[in-house]
């Protein structure tokens, strides 16, 4: 009886994501942006936004099971390798132009057995791995998913099986690439999910601002006084962002605090003044970033913080933004606070402190910082934020803080007291007298 034969290859995921990209060679890549950066400023930006698309991909790949494909010009597949890594599939692109290059690779892809494929290209600094997750998803239900560029073409396009139809007489580099793909489907009949958001290109000087947008650097500004039990673990959040620089101030800590975040490589650990306020001050001092971002030593960031930091704030006239508040802990109660606080951030514009507040930092030093004052610092930047008509946005996503602060004196009792602190605020009492009084409360 013959031996069973062994399959050398087998395709482990149905999906596919396919990325068309060229090596980034001066004078070859992004020749439109040569005016404004020259040959090896155009090839180094071209190199950075592939670089950065793949990292959406492959965080993609940890939430999808989905293979990630390279088709490429301008090189051969051992540079492209050296570049991007080992692991992934390459591929030389097909002839002819755009059109012909999509229809030869949606062919390939499904002739080799994948179910659903999506084509993407590397122009596209706001395509996250939520949006190219959404796209797979749209696919389970659509014969076709576009998402639609801001100049008029699309920045993705995924299918269940080829349809050549939707690559023929298409004007490609135009503002008519969307609506006349759209147009084909409808005739054909399609099933097209373009549910995904508009998103803009970066091909021509004018567009630079983009990829500023999506890069600018955050420094993440942790006041910290004796935090070694929960250090470890924000850090850990923090430090899977991209474009960041974190700064640890420490207001006198007696503990491990500072060894825990010089063993996380922390690139700045400066001392203040005891207090919040003014540690975060002296943080934002040393900040380098565009944008801030001032976040508890208990609290931890969600996954993509940085991409949610940058979306959120390059919404035209946005001067703060806040996270959404977990709690860590089972209790039911701590649900309620959960939802109160949540329901306050939105619907008065008004989160706290340990929401993990950001602003550009040209508005944060236009407000001259957080008011030096013992208690109550994040509320006073918040009023005087709302005073002035500031727009006030939380994003979609949670933080998670530590329960300790219920913990201590039980959830009814600490929730009656931080009420009892805003009323005393709001009524002019002294925030030192409150400080003092608020402490020796919950010690």
């Amino acid at each position: 009886m013959p031996a069973p034969v062994e399959l050398t290859e087998i395709v482990t995921a149905i999906a596919c994501l396919i990325v068309f990209t060229r090596y980034p060679e001066p004078g070859k890549a992004k020749t439109r942006l040569i005016p404004a950066l020259g040959e090896t400023g155009a090839a180094e930006l071209h190199r950075q936004m592939a670089e950065y698309t793949l990292a959406q991909g492959r965080d993609l790949r940890s939430r999808y099971p989905v293979a990630i494909e390279i088709q490429f010009t301008g090189s051969e597949q051992s540079q492209m390798s050296a570049w991007l890594g080992s692991e992934l599939e390459y591929r030389q692109q097909g002839s002819g132009d755009l059109g012909d290059r999509l229809s030869q690779a949606f062919v390939s892809a499904f002739e080799r057995g994948f179910q659903s494929v999506v084509i993407i290209g590397t122009d596209c600094p706001e395509l996250d791995a939520s949006v190219l997750l959404t796209a797979f998803q749209q696919l389970q239900h659509h014969d076709l998913v576009l998402g639609s560029a801001a100049d008029g073409g699309y920045y993705l396009i995924g299918l269940r099986r080829c349809i050549p139809e939707l690559f023929q007489g298409i004007t490609w580099s135009s503002d008519r690439v969307f609506a006349q793909t759209c147009t084909i489907a409808q005739q054909l009949g399609l099933q097209v999910s373009q549910d995904l958001p508009v998103l803009r290109d970066v091909d021509y000087p004018e567009d630079l601002m983009v990829w500023k947008q999506v890069t600018a650097k955050i420094s993440v500004i942790i006041p910290t006084l004796n935090e070694a039990t929960n250090l470890a673990q924000t850090l850990a959040t923090v430090q899977s962002g991209k474009y960041i620089e974190v700064i640890v101030v420490d207001g006198g800590s007696t503990d491990e605090t500072i060894a825990i975040a010089k063993a996380h490589q922390v690139e700045t650990v400066i001392g203040a003044k005891a207090g919040r306020a003014h540690q975060m001050n002296a943080g934002a001092k040393a900040a380098t970033g565009e944008i801030l971002l001032f976040l508890h030593g208990d609290t931890c960031l969600p996954p993509n913080f940085d991409h949610i930091v940058r979306q959120t704030l390059a919404t035209t006239g946005i001067a703060v933004g806040a996270f959404e508040l977990a709690i860590a802990g089972s209790e039911w109660g701590l649900r309620w606070v959960e939802w109160g606080a949540n329901w306050r951030s939105r619907f008065w514009h008004l989160p706290y402190g340990d929401q993990a507040l950001f602003f550009p930092a040209t508005v944060f030093r236009d407000l001259g910082g957080f008011p030096e004052q013992p208690i109550m610092e994040d509320f006073e930047l918040m009023q005087r934020l709302k005073r002035q008509g500031a727009k006030i946005t939380i994003a979609s996503a949670s933080v998670l803080t530590s329960g300790r602060r219920w913990q201590k004196l039980g959830i009814l009792k600490t929730t009656l007291l931080n009420q009892l602190v805003i009323l005393a605020y709001r009524l002019k009492v002294s925030p030192i007298r409150i400080a003092r009084w608020y402490r020796g409360k919950n010690p």
